[in-house]
C-alpha cells in the first residue's frame, strides 16, 4: 500500500432522503410540537431531587416533541412527586392528555440518590413513548474519543453530556469507536502498539481484546446487529479493502477488489444483509453499498466533492458528512431511492455523525475555530445543541441503543 492511499484512508479516519416521521398521540405534523405542562411535577429541596427534575426537564425540552405550556392550557400534562429519603430517590409520575382526559403514563420509580440524572433519563424516555409512541433517547450512552489529556482516549457520557468517564488510559490514538447493537461491547481501532489495530472492550467488565493486527491498516471494525461479524478494513494484501471476520472462528471474508482504491468507514444495515462504505474509486471518496456476502458494489453518492463517515440507522436512513461549498456537512440518505437532505447549514465543520436510536436525532462533531465539540442534530428541524463543549476537543460520537 503507497504512502498517499494510506494518508487518504488516515484522513477519512481522523476527519473524524426521506425521514420516517412518527406518529404522534396528540396529532402534529412534522416540526409542530405538543405543549406539555410540567408545573404539577413537584420536587421536594433535596439535590438529588432537584437535579431529578432539572434533568427530566431537558431531556424534554431537547427531545423535539414538546414545547412548554401553561396549567390548563397545554395539551399534555404531567404531574407527581420527586423526593429524596433513606440515601434513595423516589419518583411518582402521572402524564395526562389534557383534551379526553386519559392517562398515559402512572409510574412510581425509585432509584439511588447518586442515580437521579439517569432515573430523570428513563423517566424521560417513558413519558416520551406514552405520548408519542416513539423511542426516546435518554436512557442510552454516547462513546466518543476526546483528547482533554493530550492523547486521543475513549470516554463514556450521558446522552446529555453529563457523567464524563474516561474509559481508556493507552497514551496513544483512539479513533472511530462503535457500540454493538445490544450496548455491550465496544470496537474501535488504536494505536497503543504503534500501528492500527482494532480492539474490542466489554464494557461490563473493561477488559479488552485484540481483535485484528494484521500487517499494515487494520481499521473500521463495526459488530454485525446480530454479534456473529465484525466488517472492518483491512490492508494486508496490498491496499485497504473492506472484509468481513466471523468473530467465532476469526475467518475473513474479502468483500471489494479495488487495487486502485481504497476503502473505508464501514456500517452495517438494520437487518445485517448490506454494508455501507467509503470509496475513493471514482476519484473522490463517495458512499457504496454492497451485500455482506459481497458481490457487485452499489455508489450511492457522487453529487458532492466528498461523501465520508456513514452510519447506517435502525430507521434504515444512511447519515454521513459531505464536503459542500468548501464545508463539512451531515447529510441523510434514503438508500433506497438515493434522496439525500442537508442537515446542517452554518460556517462549521460537521463531521463523524451517528444516529440517535430514536432514528430522529444526530450526534456528531462540529468543529469551529479549530475546536471541535460534541452536538445534538433534528433531523426534523430544532438547531443544533451542544452536548459536550468542555476542556479539549471531542470527536466520533457513537450512541448506544440502551
Amino acid at each position: 500500500m503507497n504512502r498517499q492511499m494510506v494518508s487518504v484512508v488516515l484522513a477519512w479516519m481522523l476527519m473524524g432522503f426521506v425521514c420516517v416521521q412518527a406518529q404522534v398521540r396528540v396529532t402534529k405534523t412534522a416540526g409542530q410540537k405538543a405543549t406539555i405542562d410540567l408545573s404539577g411535577l413537584t420536587a421536594d429541596p433535596s439535590a438529588s431531587a432537584q437535579l431529578f427534575r432539572k434533568t427530566l426537564e431537558t431531556d424534554l425540552d431537547r427531545s423535539g416533541w414538546f414545547v412548554r405550556g401553561a396549567p390548563g392550557r397545554s395539551e399534555i400534562s404531567v404531574g407527581g412527586e420527586c423526593e429524596e429519603g433513606g440515601g434513595s430517590v423516589k419518583v411518582s409520575c402521572r402524564v395526562h392528555e389534557v383534551a379526553t382526559h386519559s392517562r398515559l403514563l402512572g409510574k412510581t420509580y425509585r432509584a439511588s440518590a447518586d442515580g437521579a440524572r439517569r432515573l430523570a433519563h428513563q423517566v424521560a424516555d417513558e413519558i416520551i413513548e406514552a405520548v408519542t409512541g416513539q423511542k426516546g433517547i435518554f436512557s442510552g450512552r454516547l462513546v466518543l474519543v476526546g483528547n482533554r489529556t493530550g492523547s486521543k482516549e475513549l470516554y463514556l457520557c450521558d446522552s446529555d453530556g453529563q457523567g464524563l468517564a474516561q474509559l481508556t488510559r493507552d497514551r496513544s490514538i483512539s479513533l472511530a469507536p462503535r457500540w454493538s447493537a445490544d450496548g455491550s461491547i465496544i470496537s474501535y481501532t488504536s494505536y497503543i502498539n504503534g500501528f492500527p489495530d482494532v480492539y474490542t472492550i466489554d464494557v461490563a467488565s473493561g477488559s479488552r481484546s485484540r481483535v485484528a493486527s494484521f500487517p499494515g491498516l487494520n481499521t473500521g471494525g463495526e459488530i454485525s446487529p446480530n454479534g456473529r461479524d465484525m466488517a472492518l478494513i483491512l490492508s494486508k494484501d496490498g491496499n485497504p479493502e473492506l472484509y468481513v471476520m466471523d468473530l467465532r472462528s476469526r475467518r475473513l471474508t474479502r468483500i471489494t477488489q479495488t487495487p486502485r482504491a481504497a476503502e473505508a468507514s464501514p456500517s452495517w444495515s438494520p437487518d445485517g444483509s448490506q454494508i455501507v462504505y467509503v470509496s475513493d474509486a471514482p476519484g473522490s471518496p463517495q458512499l457504496y453499498v454492497v451485500s455482506r456476502d459481497g458481490g457487485q458494489p452499489k455508489r450511492l453518492t457522487g453529487r458532492v466533492a466528498e461523501s465520508v463517515t456513514p452510519r447506517w440507522g435502525s430507521n434504515g436512513v444512511i447519515t454521513y458528512s459531505a464536503r459542500i461549498g468548501g464545508r463539512y456537512h451531515v447529510c441523510v440518505l434514503n438508500p433506497q431511492t438515493l434522496e439525500s437532505r442537508q442537515i446542517t447549514a452554518d460556517g462549521a465543520d460537521y463531521e463523524n455523525p451517528c444516529w440517535a436510536p430514536n432514528g430522529r436525532h444526530i450526534a456528531c462533531g462540529r468543529k469551529t475555530g479549530g475546536r471541535s465539540a460534541i452536538y445534538l442534530l433534528d433531523t426534523m428541524g430544532d438547531p443544533p445543541i451542544a452536548l459536550l463543549d468542555i476542556q479539549g476537543n471531542w470527536y466520533s460520537p457513537s450512541w448506544s441503543a440502551q
